[in-house]
């Protein structure tokens, strides 16, 4: 009760809310992309765009601030690509250039700026590692009209940026403009990141981008599921990141949805279907722990060549044992066997291969006399 009761709450996660939904649809395309360090790279290359614009307008207004880290950021992205264009440096060790260089200049900034004798400067250390509480409702709207410019975006170029994603070669020979559809999902990115700086901060921001897409990963391998995964559990880690923050005191709002989300990253490595951790360690502990059941038909298929007149004659358990190997789960694999219809047990108490056990035999030998063909 307390969440429709408390104004700032409501506006902090209403704007945690934002900030979840346009990161983790937008994070699920440079996860796929392998550029999750991109978002790195513009998150901590948006502080001297921040510093710097606060220096040349003198307004802490967010919206002037997140103009300048827009900038500083779309810079940032066009220096890791002309340094990968024009030099025999690697994509990866660009980013860590651009992030080190445009990162250590904000924090020279930030000094020159706290030096001033007056305390206009006051408060701009939060964007380091955010300040929610600090969230008005003019910033949650300006983070609402943003994020929701870019999802349209994101869904009215939903096949380009799928097919850039996925085969751009093919994209390029189908005559898409793919360095510009680059270009502007990248800008996208951009946008996103400048949403949650006031939120989470240069330092924490990067997480909220890569974490979304890639839990959401382990759930879906389609493109769709996956983005609206990834939007949903930023969108759960931002609000209750925010509720939680706030019935503890001096918890900060942006490291605890960081956490939140981590935990979610944990939880889907682990038990996803398919993908998960535990759910392969289970899946290979059956199929090692199952028998194996060729063979075991096969000796079965052999065994009716002695009756040529009557195929579903029996033989005992113990004449199939001998056949195969010490180890072989042989009663298990006759119970398999029958379950599947392909072996029967005969009245005698034997057991003998099916009508379509036996075509199953033959359709295995034959494959296996083709492949010692070759």
């Amino acid at each position: 009760m307390e969440f429709f009761g408390d104004y700032t709450l409501r506006l902090v996660a209403a704007g945690s809310a934002v900030l979840g939904a346009t990161s983790g649809a937008l994070g699920s395309f440079a996860y796929l992309r392998r550029q999750s360090l991109l978002g790195d790279a513009v998150s901590h290359a948006a502080l001297p765009g921040i510093v710097l614009a606060f220096m040349l307008t003198g307004s802490k207004v967010p919206l002037v601030l997140m103009l300048g880290a827009g900038v500083a950021g779309w810079i940032a992205t066009l220096g890791v690509q002309v340094i990968v264009r024009r030099s025999r440096v690697p994509y990866d060790s660009a980013l860590g250039i651009v992030l080190a260089v445009f990162f250590g200049f904000g924090l020279v900034l930030m000094t020159l700026v706290q030096r001033r004798a007056d305390t206009a400067q006051a408060g701009l250390e939060s964007f380091l590692f955010g300040q929610a509480a600090s969230l008005l409702k003019r910033d949650v709207v300006a983070m609402a009209v943003l994020g929701a410019v870019a999802l349209v975006l994101l869904i009215l170029l939903w096949k380009e940026f799928k097919l850039l994603s996925f085969d751009s070669d093919f994209g390029a020979s189908l005559g898409l403009p793919v360095r510009r559809l680059d270009g502007l999902l990248t800008f996208l990115l951009v946008v996103a990141i400048i949403i949650g700086l006031q939120t989470v901060g240069v330092v924490l921001m990067s997480a909220m981008i890569v974490a979304p897409g890639a839990a959401a990963r382990q759930w879906s391998r389609r493109l769709a599921p996956m983005v609206l995964i990834a939007a949903a559990i930023g969108v759960v880690s931002g609000v209750s990141g925010s509720v939680i923050s706030s019935s503890m005191p001096r918890m900060p709002t942006g490291p605890t949805i960081v956490l939140i989300l981590s935990l979610i990253v944990v939880v889907s490595l682990f038990m996803a279907p398919r993908r998960g951790l535990l759910w392969r360690y289970f899946r290979i502990g059956n199929l090692r722990a199952a028998p194996d059941l060729d063979p075991v038909l096969m000796h079965l298929f052999a065994l009716s060549h002695q009756h040529p007149g009557d195929p579903e004659h029996g033989h005992s358990v113990a004449v199939i044992r001998t056949m195969s190997p010490p180890d072989a789960k042989v009663d298990a694999a006759l119970e398999r066997l029958a379950d599947r219809g392909l072996a029967q047990r005969t009245v005698d108490g034997g057991w003998a291969p099916t009508a379509v056990g036996r075509r199953e035999a033959q359709r295995i030998l034959d494959r296996e006399t083709r492949e010692d063909g070759r």
